[in-house]
């Protein structure tokens, strides 16, 4: 049987497949927001409780957590916000892990004649080429941030990054988290104390 603490710590290895490198296909990134919401009300964060969080249980707290935490703080103060124990916005974050099983195929070189039998007496059919099939088995992880309105309790954003888990990436955590987390939260449209969004890319 596998130990919480070990799932906890392969889950988060999962996420951190965002930052993979060339080898690993580019990873689904994805966001939204609130549009009623006025965001320009917005200038503080902070995150909820770790017992709240959907990457930790209660009391737990791994240095990966931290790392995470870390990183997306960086983010949110690189656009002008500042951090309060009564903060305006909550942030939290997940990850998930699963193991996939994907059947690919493609067009093979070697061709199959059909079974026409009748034909092969009097004149040569054409060859039609048939397709090589193979199963590929391997680790997709997410990686989720949410912002919720600490005042309503209402979720105003949303970023999320899922790919496959890379070698690279394992070797490396600790440089992988903020090129994870900078993924998604470049997704952010907004800065701190202004309502309208961003150009996407900036």
């Amino acid at each position: 049987m596998i130990s919480p603490r070990i799932r906890r710590h392969t889950a988060l290895l999962g996420a951190l497949v965002l930052a993979a490198g060339c080898a690993a296909p580019k990873p689904d990134l994805r966001s939204d927001y609130d549009r009623t919401v006025d965001f320009s009300q917005y200038r503080t964060f902070g995150f909820f409780d770790p017992s709240q969080r959907g990457t930790t249980g209660p009391g737990y707290d791994t240095l990966i957590d931290q790392r995470l935490e870390e990183a997306i703080a960086g983010e949110m103060e690189a656009r002008g916000y500042t951090r309060s124990d009564t903060p305006d916005l909550k942030i939290n974050y997940s990850v998930v892990t699963q193991e996939v099983q994907e059947v690919r195929s493609a067009p093979s070189a070697r061709p199959v004649y059909p079974y026409y039998g009748y034909r092969g007496r009097y004149y040569d059919p054409w060859p039609s080429y048939g397709y090589d099939t193979w199963v590929v088995n391997y680790d997709k992880g997410s990686l989720l941030i949410d912002l919720v309105d600490a005042k309503s309790n209402q979720l105003v954003w949303e970023g999320a990054g899922e790919g496959r888990l890379s070698d690279e990436t394992k070797k490396d955590i600790g440089a992988a988290i903020p090129r994870a987390v900078g993924m998604v939260m470049d997704m952010y449209p907004f800065r701190a104390g202004s309502g309208t969004p961003l150009p996407s890319g900036s």
